[in-house]
């Protein structure tokens, strides 16, 4: 039995990482972590700043915001509990201190937790890696729900990475594409992010070539593939030696 505390608890995932917990024999959600007060009693303890969790737990599992993060890893490495972020729009300074938790206890991290966009990302790694070298242009383009607040979304930026390490590095990023002077450079990758509706998550990479394009796509219709990837992970954690881990380590 994988023991979790949840951090982030009453977010749109929180709310579905406790849904599909609960009744496994896998895993079991002893505590949850929220600024908000819950509307209705929960089915574990809550409390209002992790620091003051006092629940034994073998992993955190982290679904909060991004100024929420540095928190979460402090008590991680205090309580040598290991860790998955899930949160994205972390800045350098965060990246950095993730980075450096994961010398103390096993930290993963991934932009998104589907195992879809997993498989997604290594085939834009094999697409970008030949058809780069053939001439073909490389967009990619991503679509969220009105209430998203960074952009572009981590996956976007996770798949820019891939394609950018693939085609050898040294690609420029183009958000949007507002405002540049001339015609489209040699080199450019273009980044695209469309907010509106309930749009769960889309990501398409396009790759445009001469009287030809190849499109990869994933459509999340659903914030439980999220869910199902996030536990998976903790239950993989579990036990794991310090070290940073993603979801490479995972498929």
């Amino acid at each position: 039995m994988t023991r979790i505390i949840l951090h982030g608890y009453l977010g749109a995932m929180g709310r579905v990482l406790t849904a599909l917990a609960e009744g496994k024999d896998s895993v079991e959600i002893v505590a949850g972590v929220d600024v908000a007060k819950p509307k209705n009693p929960a089915p574990f303890p809550v409390f209002k700043d992790i620091s003051v969790c006092d629940m034994p737990a073998d992993v955190i599992l982290d679904v909060s915001t991004a100024d929420a993060v540095p928190s979460c890893l402090d008590y991680a490495v205090r309580a040598h509990t290991n860790v998955i972020v899930c949160t994205t729009g972390l800045d350098d300074d965060v990246i950095e201190k993730l980075n450096e938790a994961s010398k103390t206890v096993a930290v993963f991290r991934s932009a998104n937790m589907s195992l879809g966009v997993s498989l997604l990302k290594n085939l834009v790694k094999r697409a970008a890696a030949l058809l780069y070298e053939e001439g073909f242009d490389m967009e990619i383009v991503e679509k969220h729900h009105n209430n998203k607040t960074d952009a572009p979304s981590g996956t976007a930026l996770m798949l820019a990475e891939a394609a950018n390490e693939a085609a050898g590095g040294g690609l420029t990023y183009v958000y949007n594409r507002h405002g540049g002077p001339g015609k489209r450079q040699p080199g450019e990758l273009g980044i695209h992010s469309v907010r509106g509706g309930t749009i769960v998550g889309e990501h398409s990479v396009i790759f445009a070539g001469r009287d030809e394009t190849v499109e990869l796509t994933h459509t999340a219709f659903s914030r439980e593939i999220f869910a199902i990837g996030a536990l998976k992970a903790a239950k993989f954690l579990t036990g794991k030696p310090a070290g940073l881990y993603t979801m490479d380590d995972l498929a």
